[in-house]
């Protein structure tokens, strides 16, 4: 029992880590791509992602708010709202979506919509509801393109996964 929630504490870390790291990036990346603020690559919902389906999905959760909490520290309460707004739905959307026969494509821009909205739900409580409204075309069509790539990032990188990372839950749309 405690080395497993040993071996717990250490991926839910390590996969922190990684995914602090990667927001870093998109966000060194994302102006050099030319893209409006707010949008962003995705990079770091992937490993919430491999955690929700390699993992346990109290590791996800945990993963959304420390990701949350990291925004807060660091960007202010603004940003820490609207990561935990983006992330919490997402991850519920995740949730919804692997009981259903779907592509890793419809996973992926679904995860990646549902964190747009969540993001103009948590906007429209602290603005108001029409300004977050006229940003949401953009963003609806960034989150399907940012879906894409989540798709192609996710199937390279869990097809590329030793047997030894675990199994895949029940119901991914990435199993090989």
């Amino acid at each position: 029992m405690r080395n497993t929630k040993a071996r717990e504490t250490a991926w839910t870390g390590m996969l922190f880590a990684l995914a602090i790291a990667l927001s870093y990036l998109e966000s060194l990346v994302s102006p050099l791509l030319g893209l409006m603020p707010a949008i962003k690559l995705g990079l770091s919902n992937v490993v919430v992602m491999y955690a929700l389906l390699f993992l346990r999905t109290r590791t996800a959760l945990l993963l959304v708010v420390l990701k949350a909490l990291f925004a807060f520290l660091t960007r202010g309460a603004t940003a820490g709202f609207l990561s935990l707004c983006g992330g919490g739905l997402s991850l519920v959307v995740m949730l919804v979506l692997l009981h259903l026969p779907i592509s890793g494509y419809i996973f992926c821009a679904g995860a990646a919509l549902a964190h747009n909205l969540g993001q103009l739900a948590g906007a429209a409580v602290l603005l108001s509801s029409a300004m977050a409204l006229g940003y949401a075309p953009v963003l609806l069509v960034a989150g399907l393109a940012v879906g894409g790539i989540s798709c192609l990032l996710s199937r390279a990188l869990f097809a590329a996964l030793p047997v030894s990372a675990g199994e895949q839950r029940q119901g991914s749309p990435f199993k090989k």
